[in-house]
């Protein structure tokens, strides 16, 4: 075996009973991908895979979640359409939301699932893999030695110690939530990142009476004070928001028959405050699936958060090893078209000569809330820049007077663009804006072929849109040019 291990060999370690020239573990989104591309080379491939063999995006994240998104949105657009001089008695049936949901949901999961069942069965174990002591890996009655190894074990929700069994059924994850028959009447929802964010906002659209709990002042991952602050302002038209908390206990009870939870906090004055509810959705992150694998015995380093030291951000691979760690298994940027383009990566690498030939290069940070006002962040954030001691300039624009936007009455909102002084060229940006997904994009592409403020200025912004919004911030950028920041 051509990885490196330093470990002493353990008496229990079992004879090895197949040999490969590529073992992928975790078939989510990186390992399908991965598995896919290093198919294309060689025959000699097995994966493994324990659970579901579809995707946490398909499955339990990022489908799902905007399926009920879609539903709260056409609640929302109802409910507000008085403002436009339209007036409607909105019902809103539980069960047929969340029939929906879970009904097109199970749609997107066939997809991925016949592609699985496409593969070859003798390429195909359902087992949990654990990595011995002479890195081999065993499975089921199986011991497997591999030349390559690509992890891709992906995540799991994190779920604060003793609150599982004190809440027990009226805890809900993002793993969870998606199987309720019927909304909930009330909601703690506990972290304000994007899963938080985008879930109670949405359950609140759809009529539950929700809390969103964090424990900073800060929402969807904002860096940006003034950002991160209007956002914030946005959002309290719709959610009662408990930020700078401090959750002390957690309780739960029945009450004839009923679920009834309880959150005993300290809210940001320091008052003693407490919540009553139905159900607890704990948003508080996700966490790796790889402290029980067994890597270390493959040579990997995990720091005290088990995050893989010396990881190639392209390829994932660890070091000099012939070891891929990717996707959310290696808690870089779980997201999930990082997670395909590490896939694509590491299943080209391992069997090439030439690792370089066909490897995509990393993708410019890009990071996108599906809540309303959306929150984006592209490129570096303002303390990046900062901490580099870059002269930049910030090309700012509110939404509140922004034509099309008050038009569509989503007029709340505020977009940074963050440029370098010398270079006139964009470094990064903050936004929690209407159409955010489609301005963030085109921010992306900017920075991705070094685009300068002037040269997008020279791009047509057609009238009316939302998207000239962006064109006034590119303009106060370049405005700003002579009085450049530094830090």
């Amino acid at each position: 075996m051509t990885i490196n291990n330093n470990t002493n060999r353990s008496d229990t370690s079992r004879t090895v009973t197949r040999s490969v020239a590529v073992a992928i573990i975790g078939a989510g989104t990186a390992g399908q991908n991965a598995f896919r591309q290093a198919s294309k080379q060689t025959d000699d491939i097995v994966i493994i895979n324990d659970g579901f063999w579809t995707t946490t995006c398909a499955t339990v994240g990022c489908m799902p979640s905007k399926l009920l998104i879609a539903a709260a949105d056409r609640a929302h657009e109802a409910k507000t359409a008085d403002i436009f001089g339209v007036h409607a008695e909105v019902e809103i049936d539980g069960k047929a939301v969340m029939a929906r949901v879970q009904a097109e949901r199970d749609h997107f999961v066939s997809f991925s699932q016949k592609q699985v069942n496409d593969w070859d069965d003798d390429k195909k174990i359902a087992g949990q893999a654990c990595i011995n002591a002479d890195g081999n890996i065993e499975v089921n009655d199986e011991c497997i030695e591999a030349q390559h190894i690509i992890i891709a074990t992906g995540s799991s929700p994190f779920i604060p110690e003793g609150w599982a069994e004190t809440l027990g059924d009226s805890l809900l994850t993002s793993d969870t939530v998606f199987e309720l028959q019927d909304l909930p009447a009330s909601l703690a929802v506990v972290g304000a990142g994007a899963i938080g964010l985008e879930l109670a906002q949405a359950f609140a659209r759809l009529g539950v009476e929700v809390t969103l709990f964090n424990r900073v002042g800060r929402v969807g991952g904002l860096k940006d004070k003034d950002v991160n602050q209007q956002a914030i302002t946005c959002l309290s038209n719709e959610l009662t928001l408990e930020l700078d908390s401090k959750i002390n206990e957690v309780a739960c009870d029945s009450q004839d028959g009923t679920l009834r939870a309880t959150i005993d906090y300290c809210d940001h004055h320091g008052e003693q405050k407490q919540w009553q509810g139905e159900r607890v959705l704990v948003a508080t992150g996700r966490r790796n699936n790889i402290e029980r694998l067994g890597v270390t015995h493959l040579g990997v380093s995990l720091d005290d958060k088990n995050r893989p030291q010396d990881l190639d951000k392209n390829t994932g691979r660890i070091g000099d090893l012939n070891v891929y760690i990717i996707g959310d298994a290696n808690a870089h940027l779980p997201i999930l078209h990082v997670a395909s383009d590490e896939g694509f990566s590491a299943g080209h690498s391992v069997c090439l000569n030439d690792e370089q030939s066909h490897l995509r290069p990393p993708s410019i940070p890009l990071s996108i809330v599906f809540c309303e006002p959306q929150i984006a962040t592209v490129g570096m954030s303002l303390p990046e820049i900062e901490a580099q001691n870059l002269e930049y300039v910030i090309g700012k624009v509110n939404f509140s007077n922004q034509g099309r936007s008050r038009i569509m009455a989503v007029n709340c909102g505020k977009l940074h663009i963050y440029a370098c002084a010398k270079t006139d060229k964009i470094l990064g940006a903050c936004m929690a804006a209407p159409d955010g997904e489609y301005i963030a994009h085109i921010l992306a592409i900017a920075i991705t072929n070094e685009m300068s403020i002037k040269t997008l200025l020279e791009s047509p912004f057609y009238h009316p849109t939302i998207l000239e919004g962006l064109r006034s911030a590119l303009r106060h950028a370049q405005e700003q040019m002579s009085i450049p920041h530094q830090s």
